[in-house]
């Protein structure tokens, strides 16, 4: 059993509040087979009280204009680590240091993961780099992550043509009055495969 659609849209929704107010290492741990209680985990951390209370505000806000209401609350006083019981959902903001004390997904390492990238990453900075592939496409959810455009789409057959242009051939950079090597096997080639020509 897996996590409920609604409790996937649920976590991706305080995974984004979270990352909104720079959160770190954000995280959504599927532990619909391992609990019976809820269904995820959302994991986010931050360097410093006033940031963890300031997420744990956001992710309220945010999903209580999606009409989801924590049941209860945890931690809030000392904002070192924060529990928002969403019943499907439980958001855990961890100061920094305890996040890495406790390790939540060390605990709950044998449980799968829901992919989870910044919407407002640039392309280059997600994870893997480049635009999330399907790999990184909740394929549960309704709201599938947006994908970043390939910036290629955009070019022209002669972008490309230009980007294809080699600047320098280190075959065709002999100097005129030196003949090609002696070792050379054929024109162009510089003692490689015979089969090898130059441009």
């Amino acid at each position: 059993m897996t996590a409920s659609t609604e409790a996937r849209e649920t976590a991706m929704l305080a995974a984004q509040a979270a990352a909104d107010k720079l959160a770190t290492d954000v995280s959504i741990v599927d532990v619909s087979d391992r609990l019976a209680i809820t269904d995820a985990f959302v994991l986010a951390a931050a360097p410093n009280e006033r940031q963890v209370q300031a997420i744990v505000d956001e992710v309220e806000e945010r999903l209580r204009a999606h009409g989801v209401k924590p049941v209860r609350r945890e931690g809030v006083a000392e904002a070192r680590w924060v529990l928002l019981d969403f019943v499907d959902v439980v958001v855990h903001v961890q100061h920094t240091e305890e996040r890495a004390y406790y390790a939540l997904e060390r605990l709950w390492k044998d449980c799968p993961t829901i992919p989870f990238v910044d919407r407002a990453l640039p392309a280059a900075a997600s994870p893997g780099g480049g635009t999330p592939s399907t790999d990184d496409v909740d394929p549960g959810s309704s709201d599938p992550l947006a994908l970043v455009p390939d910036p290629t789409e955009d070019l022209t057959e002669d972008d490309l043509a230009d980007e294809d242009v080699v600047e320098s051939d280190p075959a065709q950079d002999v100097p005129a009055e030196d003949g090609p090597d002696e070792d050379a096997t054929g024109p162009g080639s510089a003692g490689g495969d015979p089969g090898t020509t130059g441009r």
